[in-house]
């Protein structure tokens, strides 16, 4: 990860020494030469004040204001001091500590517990720790618990500074800091500093992911080709999104769903994300499809939008069999083949109970799908999809618990594939952006046309990097780069190693200023440390 800047009231509050971090006093941290400070550097905030215009309050403010991510974050501090957020959030906290913590009834005084980067010093609150800092990211913590009509309950919660630690406190504080940032705490020596760090959200329980775990593997192998930190996130991680640069979306998207806020507030932290939300609005609805590509000339299977008035239009303008589709399916879920006028209105009624308006399209039997990858309006790789084993589409369902079954895939080369199917689908996909999309095609002797386009199509090991292999995962990750390295600050450049050049190093950044004065003596510190195939 970036190197860590730990800030501290007194120098003497962080004594342990490791190699490759920085200790700085909270003065010097406000001061002018800390500006030098790497835009890539990690912030962790020990001050004792936290409160609304205090030092440790303008530690963080000044850090965000540099790009640096830190925690506490000033959002945080605001959120503890007014305690705005804590109302919201003690009925969810209270109900997991009654569900998690056991201790003496009510006769005991009110307990009070320390929790480090959400390890508590009561084992007994390790469940509602973690969550409390998945709420409250801030290094330490102090909550209250009384005991209230017959159950435990947190009364407050508050920050306090590294100084306020007891000392059978301090051992655990640097477990803790350990595990939070993921590396040994006195090995004494280190890699280089990522240049950046890349959010990458996954399901682990999804049946048909987007990105299957061979693929995640090496998407977190590529980063290291590009100088990048890949980390794996899940839902539960929403809180600590602002602590990366970038987000890459490798679940399936939905409007509906958490992708969809992951990818907002991305966006608003002014994080490059792929799937940006706007192509994530676009691409999980097939009536704006239809209506985007048909502006603009896109050849498409013949397409109806219905609603219940007029689905006798099926019958008429498509004939049988025709497919029905509900707007926002995805993996060849919610959509049906129907073969006669009966069955069209019994389908369609069973639809429109969801939905005000369905999607018809003309059937068109075909061997395979074609899937051309696009990123930033150029081809990536392109796929064939086989249609399932007795079935007309690429994934068939079963009934409620049975596993789906796919069809096989090719993958070719750019050059390999017929030029119409490449052009069009870039053409298709430039209409929703410039980030990664995968565009559906059929190939008869009519022509090629555009069924859809995927906001989070398939990256899966085995099938859409069996011609590339690891640079599809190096090419996707670059493009997250490119955006990054276009919202670098005017006048900072970053160096081969990703630092700004103003200071490579950070201690060196610090040093040679008579204000600062005894910078050679910082402490440096290495802390251990919509997705489719349809």
């Amino acid at each position: 990860m970036p190197s860590h800047v730990v800030v501290v009231d007194r120098r003497a509050d962080f004594p342990w020494d490791a190699a490759d971090r920085l200790v700085v006093p909270a003065k010097e941290f406000v001061g002018e030469r800390a500006r030098q400070l790497p835009a890539s550097a990690r912030v962790i905030n020990l001050c004792r004040d936290m409160s609304y215009l205090s030092l440790g309050y303008y530690c963080s403010l000044l850090a965000e204001a540099r790009g640096q991510k830190v925690i506490p974050s000033v959002e945080v501090m605001l959120d503890l001091h007014w305690k705005r957020l804590l109302r919201i959030a003690l009925p969810e906290v209270n109900e997991l500590v009654a569900r998690t913590f056991r201790a003496a009834p009510a006769s005991q005084p009110p307990l009070t517990v320390t929790i480090s980067f959400g390890l508590p010093d009561d084992a007994r609150l390790g469940a509602a720790a973690r969550r409390i800092f998945e709420l409250f990211r801030c290094p330490l913590l102090r909550v209250e618990l009384r005991h209230k009509n017959g159950a435990w309950m947190v009364d407050g919660i508050e920050p306090i500074g590294i100084a306020e630690m007891q000392a059978d406190q301090r051992a655990l504080f640097v477990d803790a800091l350990d595990r939070y940032t993921r590396s040994a705490w006195r090995r004494q020596r280190s890699a280089p500093a990522a240049r950046w760090s890349i959010a990458v959200l996954h399901d682990p329980k999804e049946k048909l992911p987007p990105s299957n775990p061979r693929a995640l593997e090496r998407f977190v192998r590529a980063g290291a080709h590009h100088g990048c930190d890949v980390e794996l996130i899940t839902r539960a991680d929403y809180s600590r999104l602002a602590e990366f640069d970038a987000l890459l979306i490798r679940e399936t998207t939905a409007l509906d769903n958490h992708t969809y806020r992951f990818a907002r507030k991305a966006e608003s932290e002014g994080m490059p994300v792929i799937d940006d939300p706007r192509s994530i609005l676009k691409c999980t609805n097939k009536i704006y499809l239809a209506e985007l590509l048909q502006a603009h000339g896109i050849a498409t299977p013949r397409t109806l939008i219905l609603d219940r008035r007029n689905i006798g239009r099926i019958e008429r303008e498509l004939g049988f069999p025709a497919v029905l589709k509900i707007p926002d399916g995805s993996f060849s879920r919610g959509v049906f083949k129907v073969t006669g006028a009966a069955e069209a209105a019994r389908v369609a009624e069973g639809m429109l109970r969801d939905t005000d308006l369905i999607i018809a399209q003309e059937y068109m039997a075909t061997a395979f799908d074609w899937r051309v990858g696009v990123l930033d309006r150029k081809p990536l790789y392109v796929c064939q999809y086989f249609m399932a084993r007795d079935h007309w589409q690429i994934v068939k369902h079963g009934m409620a618990g049975e596993e789906p079954e796919e069809g096989g895939a090719r993958t070719l080369a750019i050059a390999d594939a017929p030029s119409p199917v490449i052009e069009t689908a870039t053409r298709a996909a430039s209409l929703i952006g410039s980030g990664l999309y995968g565009v559906d095609l059929k190939q008869t002797d009519r022509g090629v046309f555009v069924v859809e386009i995927n906001d989070n199509p398939n990256i899966d090991a085995g099938v859409e990097d069996a011609v590339l292999r690891d640079d599809l995962y190096r090419g996707i990750l670059a493009a997250l780069v490119r955006r990054l390295e276009k919202r670098i600050q005017p006048g900072r450049s970053r160096n081969g190693a990703g630092l700004l050049t103003a200071a490579s190093d950070p201690g060196a950044a610090l040093a040679g200023s008579a204000s600062i004065g005894e910078a050679a003596r910082v402490v440096p510190f290495n802390v251990g440390t919509g997705s489719s195939r349809e």
